[in-house]
């Protein structure tokens, strides 16, 4: 930005500048005494240089903690937005095709009872459970047409910019695309040799695993910061095979 006197910062420099020669003048022209007005000038000056570092650390912390905590509320609205048009189905339907999640399904009921030590627990029991997807050539075929009707929903996601700064949601994101790619290269499932349709499989517990792990997430942070979604997210839980959206 060119500096000339139409910028606000130019002009409250010249104001702040001509405030302070204004009250050094008044004072030496009221008290009189030159050299003590030099001396505090010179004191001033030697301590400008370690306020302005004091005021630029203090004011970019703030800046930077503020700035982040925006970030965060733009980043936790799309990936709402992600569960809501895409994300919640999509686990609902492939985790009711993992032959091993029954022993772990019922951890998987988000109450609001559950700490942050509940969550960190799961996640951890998340991250070692193997799962075991079974698919038929009608699922995939299912599985294909929800994805090719939401391949822009995607696509503009990607583009976000806020998406950027999370890594973990973004490969998540870049899975999904490859899985519906992959699949929209197929013309027919019934014929698929076993060796393509365990590739498929593999596609898809790569969503899988990192989809659960996104939707974990999202879950503690409506917990603590928005009840009211919390309490629906809670009602539409894509590991409850019991789940309504019907308060009772």
């Amino acid at each position: 930005m060119p500096l000339t006197l139409r910028t606000w910062e130019v002009r409250l420099g010249i104001v702040l500048v001509a405030s302070s020669a204004a009250i050094y003048t008044v004072k030496y022209l009221l008290l009189g005494d030159p050299e003590n007005t030099y001396t505090y000038i010179f004191n001033a000056l030697g301590f400008l240089p370690i306020n302005v570092l004091l005021v630029t650390l203090i004011l970019n912390q703030l800046l930077s903690i503020r700035a982040k905590r925006e970030r965060l509320e733009k980043l936790n609205m799309v990936i709402g937005t992600f569960f809501s048009e895409a994300g919640t189905w999509l686990l609902a339907f492939i985790s009711d095709r993992d032959s091993e999640l029954p022993e772990l399904r019922e951890g998987l009921i988000v109450t609001e009872a559950w700490t942050p030590e509940t969550f960190a627990g799961v996640c951890d029991r998340l991250q070692h459970h193997h799962a075991r997807i079974a698919v038929d050539a009608a699922d995939l075929q299912d599985l294909r047409r929800y994805l090719q009707g939401r391949r822009d929903f995607f696509l503009r996601l990607l583009e976000n910019p806020a998406l950027l700064e999370h890594e973990s949601f973004t490969d998540l994101l870049r899975a999904v695309f490859h899985l519906t790619e992959e699949l929209e290269r197929r013309d027919d499932f019934a014929g698929l040799p076993a060796s393509d349709i365990r590739h498929l499989t593999v596609d898809i517990e790569r969503v899988y695993r990192l989809l659960a792990r996104e939707w974990l997430a999202y879950m503690e942070y409506l917990q603590k910061n928005y009840p009211y979604l919390f309490s629906l997210a809670m009602r539409s839980n894509p590991f409850d095979e019991t789940a309504s959206p019907v308060v009772r």
